[in-house]
């Protein structure tokens, strides 16, 4: 039984994308996390897991979508969180994070078959990583790992191959962090409600300075 998890912090003015500030307001940037969250869990839900799992730092709100079992993050460091959200799935989980509102059930889908692989990684551009996937989960595999650094993908993929597990490639993908990330990410995926609301407070912005 497949377990999709996706790892999230309650979109709150001041507590989330802190480093879209500025040139968003922290007012603007709470309700870009929150499309970029809303745009995750839907993609989430369109894939044909066994279980949906959203595992949450705060509370939940209008934007989480029926379908979803809720628990609560861990605490402790994000490598901790993260082996603790694994550490609770009984069979192969696969785990994304809410930075990423471009993936598409497509870009998912394969990390949902274990037959030739043990593990999906996928790596993020800024050197960290987008997703994982384990088809035995072991909380070992991430407790310890540097996170939110240039190398943290690095490190946790050498982690899988020391292990002996036969890893899965997903696509490089890019993690809202910045307004030039925020640009990008808008960009190559129009369709998207964080792209319309980038739209919106771009437009809003230049005109308001003209």
């Amino acid at each position: 039984m497949t377990t999709l998890l996706v790892i999230a912090k309650q979109p709150l003015p001041g507590r989330v994308k802190t480093r879209l500030t500025p040139p968003f307001p922290p007012e603007e940037a709470a309700a870009l996390a929150e499309a970029a969250l809303a745009d995750t869990l839907a993609t989430a839900l369109a894939v044909p897991a066994d279980r949906h799992v959203l595992v949450l730092d705060g509370q939940p709100g209008g934007w989480l979508p029926p379908g979803f079992q809720l628990v609560p993050q861990a605490s402790g460091g994000l490598d901790v969180r993260l082996a603790a959200a694994f550490a609770a799935c009984d069979g192969p989980a696969l785990l994304i994070g809410m930075d990423t509102p471009q993936v598409t059930p497509d870009l998912l889908a394969p990390a949902l078959c274990w037959d030739a692989y043990d593990a999906w990684f996928g790596p993020a551009a800024d050197g960290g990583f987008w997703a994982l996937g384990l088809a035995s989960p072991d909380p070992a595999l991430l407790r310890g790992v540097p996170m939110s650094r240039p190398d943290t993908g690095a490190v946790q993929r050498e982690r899988l191959r020391a292990a002996g597990l036969r890893i899965g490639g997903l696509p490089v993908l890019r993690d809202v962090d910045t307004a030039e990330d925020a640009r990008l990410v808008a960009a190559g995926a129009p369709g998207t409600r964080f792209a319309a609301l980038h739209r919106a407070l771009t437009v809003t912005a230049a005109g308001a300075g003209s």
